[in-house]
């Protein structure tokens, strides 16, 4: 009879044991290491892309004030060639005491050099004269790096014009002068010394930041001589996605170099306006460095522990996940939108007190969600997300915006002859509607005053399609009043009519008031003009009228009625303005909009003068 080998059950627990730790150990250092390197990587991402759009903003404003500088610069002289001025005590105020301006120069539509100013002093520096911007031009044209004929359309053209064997500058073109055909007819060109913008970019560390104009090539780097001799960066992946791509923010997760095969996450932010893009990128080896340690850490203590201390880490491990799992299950909640979840933990440790943090961070949620639903009704949802963002600072631009404004015909007599409770019912009813009308057709309500609106197209962000929106809307308003009447005549209450103006020009858009109470709005001619539209409205017995402006912009997707030229308060000139009868569908069919009230007679109105 063979003996039979025995294993202690002692043996075999502690083998099973063993295994099950091994096991779970080494599952949880391969999850939580893979987990971390996914962080670790988002994590980069994050950063990549919010580095990218604080460095686009940057070099945005620098450009914007570079560009304001060339083009008073630029307008002294085209002052001078024509008009034979004095401009040298301006520009001893402006050009020569500039330490980024090099060069300046006015070139007319036939290609011709008008006039040109040069900083000799600083071409000295690296042994030239100022016959070097003249050679610089044509080099520029030879390597078709720089295209007058794009800033001659209307564009502002920014490139690198350094060459190995020549001076680092960036040139850049802009629209100096328009036509009475608002065609450009003069540009002006001007070189900057580079380190102005490189300045920003010479220090690299875990993250590489670079700028590259629309053709992919470097205007600033870490590494000077890469963008001194203008290397091309349009094979880089994230370069290429960044004007492939119609979006201004984005980012390239995973890619590689195709020079060194190295692998790289990264971001980019475009700056529509002068074709540029600020790229962000950063080495993956570098930022998973730690996650790989971390992996090796993990294994050599579990091999320590394994023998002492197995039972104990499988316990405390169960002891951990639990109320992770918890607050994990709690976090989906949240993210489908419910803010009544709490963690439901209450060890009294760390998990405990990142339970608490978690529940406090839900409450803020909550309240934030509250704030966001107020603020939407009173500022609308764009500028609503500014102010969460605390993005809102006092100050204004220079905007293209179309402008609406409403009023309630005989709204006093009507207030008149009824009580305070029925006219603010009249009116939330009536508001409620319009502004809903408004707000579906992309335009943001900017203020009520009294029984007026006023409404804005193309602030705080332009669209292309702002005048078409907005002429949409007030057709849509048009029917919308008509179904309102026929409830309010059912309900024995009287009827309303409304009047409408609109006009597109420029206007300055931007948050007025002080540090303690700001108001977002729009100022300007535009507006006013808007206003004493929809105040002729009374006198050509219309409903809707528009300004020649918007009229020329939507001419072809809307059916047009000449109303007539009204003078009006402010303005020298009458104003042409049209009726609108329709719109044309996708399929080129006229489609007519006309209700009882659309049309009405007409009466005199105050501010405003039919013209003959």
């Amino acid at each position: 009879m063979k003996n039979k080998i025995l294993f202690p059950i002692w043996l075999k627990l502690t083998l099973i044991t063993v295994l099950v730790l091994v096991a779970v150990a080494a599952s949880i250092a391969f999850t939580s290491s893979d987990l971390f390197e996914h962080q670790a990587l988002n994590r980069e991402q994050t950063f990549n892309q919010t580095e990218a759009q604080a460095r686009a903003m940057e070099v945005e404003s620098l450009f914007l004030n570079i560009v304001d500088k060339v083009t008073v610069v630029g307008g002294l002289l085209l002052k001078e060639r024509f008009e034979g001025a004095n401009i040298q005590k301006s520009l001893d105020l402006t050009f020569r005491r500039d330490r980024d301006i090099v060069a300046v120069e006015v070139v007319s539509s036939q290609g011709q050099v008008l006039k040109r100013i040069v900083n000799e002093a600083f071409l000295k520096q690296y042994g030239f004269s100022k016959d070097y911007i003249a050679q610089l031009r044509e080099r520029l044209k030879a390597a078709k790096r720089f295209s007058q004929a794009a800033v001659f359309a209307g564009e502002i053209e920014i490139r690198n014009s350094s060459f190995k064997d020549g001076v680092p500058l960036i040139t850049i073109g802009i629209p100096l002068h328009r036509n009475e055909n608002d065609q450009v007819d003069y540009i002006a060109i001007a070189d900057i010394r580079m380190d102005r913008v490189q300045r920003g970019f010479s220090t690299s560390g875990e993250r590489t930041m670079y700028l590259v104009d629309r053709d992919g090539r470097l205007l600033a780097h870490p590494n000077e001589n890469w963008v001194f001799e203008a290397r091309s960066m349009k094979n880089i992946d994230v370069v290429k996605e960044a004007f492939k791509s119609s979006a201004r923010v984005g980012q390239k997760p995973l890619y590689k170099d195709p020079t060194t095969g190295q692998e790289f996450t990264g971001a980019y932010a475009k700056i529509p306006s002068f074709h540029l893009a600020v790229i962000s990128q950063a080495n993956k080896d570098v930022i998973l460095e730690g996650a790989r340690r971390v992996r090796y850490d993990a294994f050599r203590t579990t091999g320590r522990a394994v023998s002492v201390v197995f039972f104990v880490i499988f316990l405390f491990s169960i002891s951990l996940t639990a109320p992770i799992e918890k607050l994990v299950d709690a976090a989906k909640e949240i993210a489908k939108g419910n803010f009544e979840v709490r963690s439901q933990v209450r060890s009294h440790d760390e998990v405990g007190t990142l339970a608490s943090a978690f529940d406090q961070m839900v409450d803020g949620l909550k309240e934030r969600d509250k704030m966001k639903n107020v603020l939407n009704k009173f500022h609308g949802s764009s500028i609503a997300e500014d102010i969460l963002k605390g993005d809102l600072e006092l100050g204004g631009s220079r905007k293209k915006v179309t402008v609406f404004f409403s009023d309630i015909r005989d709204f006093t007599k009507f207030s008149e002859g009824h009580t305070a409770e029925e006219v603010v019912d009249m009116l939330n009813e009536y508001f409620q509607i319009m502004v809903g009308i408004i707000n579906k057709h992309h335009g943001v309500v900017d203020k009520f005053i009294g029984d007026a609106i006023m409404a804005v197209w193309g602030a705080p962000e332009p669209s292309e399609e702002d005048e078409y929106n907005a002429v949409k809307a007030c057709l849509e308003m048009r029917q919308a009043l008509e179904e309102l009447n026929q409830k309010r005549l059912q309900r024995g209450q009287v009827e309303i009519k409304i009047g409408i103006g609109l006009h597109t020009g420029e206007a300055i858009s931007g948050t007025i008031g002080s540090s303690e109470r700001m108001e977002y709005t729009v100022i300007g001619d535009a507006v006013n003009q808007a206003a004493r539209i929809e105040a002729s409205t009374k006198a050509f017995g219309a409903d809707l009228l528009l300004s020649d402006e918007i009229a020329e912009k939507v001419k072809d997707r809307f059916i047009l009625e000449l109303a007539g030229k009204a003078e009006v308060k402010g303005k020298s000139k009458p104003l042409t303005l049209y009726k609108v009868r329709g719109y044309v569908s996708e399929t080129g069919e006229k489609i007519w909009v006309r209700t009882k009230y659309s049309d009405y007679e007409a009466a005199a109105a105050d501010k405003v003068k039919v013209a003959s």
